[in-house]
């Protein structure tokens, strides 16, 4: 069986280079490439590819946001990430949205075959490094405290982290303040504005602050609470 796939990356030496390579491998076809998020998208509903190995830091669409729409859209569609680095705030995210696969792109090409057959087989296709890191995060990872009675969940299905960025956004503070306080990239930053924007569907800053101030998330300043 051959797997059709297709190639996003905003750097046209490295999508040049991964789409060169992958037409060298067996049992896959390239498809289609793209430069961005919305590109991939976008070539997702036109060609139907079995695989879409998706960089994700990239313009207008960051990687994360076009995996969860193309998960969300075209579930026969598989995500395998191919990125720099497996960072925490990337690898975590990635997976949350549906990526079913995640390699960094110092993957060899018998590595890419293998991730892409694991997913279309219904598998993870994870490098070594990242099913590490999993494990070092399931197994360092802390017991969730039950939440409080009545505890309402967050709204719109924002994560812990989104909503605490969008409490920052609501407190006034910068991309560049933002990513200081959390100890994240601005990168990161971006990609968790994109992600709650389009889950709450506000448009800029200020509808978001509205929205955090409706939804009991922040409160204005100067308000005070007995």
């Amino acid at each position: 069986m051959t797997a059709r796939v297709v190639v996003a990356d905003d750097q046209s030496v490295v999508r040049e280079g991964i789409v060169m390579l992958l037409g060298l491998l067996p049992g896959i076809e390239v498809v289609g490439s793209a430069r961005d998020g919305e590109e991939a998208v976008a070539l997702v509903a036109e060609v139907a590819p079995d695989v879409v190995l998706m960089d994700l830091r990239m313009p207008r669409c960051d990687g994360v946001e076009a995996t969860r729409r193309i998960r969300a859209e075209y579930p026969n569609t598989q995500v395998v990430v191919l990125t720099t680095f497996a960072e925490d705030d990337s690898l975590f995210p990635a997976l949350e949205a549906g990526a079913r696969g995640y390699l960094t792109k110092d993957a060899g090409g018998d590595e890419i075959v293998r991730a892409i057959q694991a997913v279309l087989s219904g598998e993870a296709g994870l490098s070594p490094a990242v099913q590490r890191r999993l494990l070092e995060r399931v197994t360092t990872a802390p017991a969730p405290a039950a939440p409080p009675a009545g505890e309402q969940q967050l709204p719109d299905g924002l994560t812990p982290r989104e909503a605490e960025v969008l409490v920052l956004i609501a407190e006034g503070l910068s991309n560049p303040e933002i990513a200081r306080k959390l100890h994240i990239s601005q990168a990161t930053v971006k990609s968790h504005i994109n992600n709650l924007f389009a889950k709450t569907g506000v448009r800029d800053r200020a509808q978001a602050v509205r929205y955090a101030y409706v939804r009991g998330l922040a409160h204005p300043p100067g308000t005070s609470f007995t």
